[in-house]
């Protein structure tokens, strides 16, 4: 009697080829491609390459066979070899200031998050300080990137550059005054304005000035905001005294400030956080200061120590979230528009956080003094 042979199973037939396409590569001793993966799941190379492009037209049938057959077969898409063929290597260069500033990591996750949504990658450079941008831009154009957000003043002859090469610019939170460039910031300067208003509407009258680093724009606006409207109110001018935006400035530039004065000062308005938590904690735990009794401190960022129970302290957050989903949808609308995008500025204002470190007036007094 003849018997008859079973047909394996579809899944053991799959497992086979999928194991004898594994084994061809390995002898051939080179990488999967998006060829064999199309080979093995029986759709066309450019089918394979429209599943792993973001927002691509594919069916669902055809997209289920090919991601069965890239895990099979281990498969990772070459980015590299994709640049070539998009003209694109959907990497976004971002340059940040390494100053000790604790709200720059917050930028950046949000920056990395929202650019990836988006189907770019960030290729992070940081500097020391503002002026030394110039240092990195070769290597900005080496790497060949789609675009650029840069969290630093640019001179214009930088952003002519930018403009020369046709490489799609936006300048992170720093307000490039009768320059057209694409901007995405928070009110630095108005921010300044609002301690100021709230803290004086409360009756300080003797404030000192705690600024960051000479080369910082963002700590210019700022200071130039405070003592703007300081002086608009006809209050004595602030004692301004430098820092570099770290806790040990903030309590070195109290000192200087109660040298100065011979006493501390009503209010201190220090450039950031970071600063405002060194003059916390010396005018507390070390000279005896009630704060904020004898003396308010307030800062600038909203960083997360601030909003501790030890800290508690009196700031202003910038909107970093809506500021870095506003800078992502500028930079990739610039790219798919192939330069035709025209210049924005995109402002957004900041928040008062009061917390328990300055006295501040309510809202209606404050405008009364406004």
């Amino acid at each position: 009697m003849r018997k008859t042979k079973t047909p394996l199973p579809a899944d053991s037939v799959a497992a086979t080829r999928t194991a004898e396409y594994k084994a061809a590569v390995v002898r051939e001793n080179r990488r999967v491609t998006s060829y064999d993966v199309a080979l093995l799941a029986g759709v066309s190379q450019s089918a394979v390459s429209r599943c792993f492009k973001p927002g691509a037209s594919v069916s669902p049938t055809t997209y289920a066979r090919v991601m069965k057959a890239a895990a099979g077969l281990d498969y990772i898409p070459n980015a590299a070899a994709r640049s070539l063929i998009t003209r694109r290597s959907n990497m976004v260069a971002v340059v940040m200031c390494h100053v000790a500033n604790l709200y720059y990591p917050e930028a950046l996750a949000e920056l990395s998050q929202q650019l990836a949504r988006r189907g770019k990658r960030v290729l992070l450079f940081t500097v020391q300080h503002e002026d030394e941008v110039e240092h990195i831009l070769g290597d900005i154009w080496q790497y060949q990137v789609d675009g650029a957000i840069i969290a630093a003043t640019l001179s214009d002859e930088q952003v002519q550059e930018f403009e020369r090469r046709g490489l799609p610019l936006v300048v992170f939170n720093r307000n490039l005054r009768g320059r057209t460039v694409n901007s995405v910031l928070c009110d630095q300067y108005e921010a300044g304005r609002m301690l100021a208003t709230r803290l004086a509407a409360a009756g300080h009258r003797q404030f000192g000035i705690m600024a960051g680093p000479d080369g910082s724009a963002v700590a210019a606006e700022r200071r130039a905001g405070a003592c703007d409207r300081l002086l608009e109110l006809g209050l004595p001018p602030p004692v301004l005294v430098t820092g570099q935006f770290d806790y040990a400035s903030g309590a070195r530039g109290l000192r200087e400030l109660i040298e100065r004065l011979g006493h501390p000062p009503d209010a201190v308005i220090c450039g950031n956080d970071v600063m405002a938590l060194g003059c916390l904690d010396l005018a507390r735990h070390e000279l005896g200061i009630d704060v904020p009794g004898t003396m308010s401190v307030a800062g600038f960022d909203a960083v997360e120590p601030t909003g501790w129970l030890s800290c508690n302290l009196t700031t202003l957050r910038q909107p970093m979230h809506n500021m870095a989903l506003a800078a992502a949808d500028l930079l990739t609308s610039m790219i798919e528009s192939h330069g035709s995008h025209l210049a924005e500025k995109r402002t957004f204002a900041p928040q008062l956080v009061p917390g328990a470190t300055a006295r501040l007036a309510p809202l209606a007094g404050a405008s009364l003094a406004a």
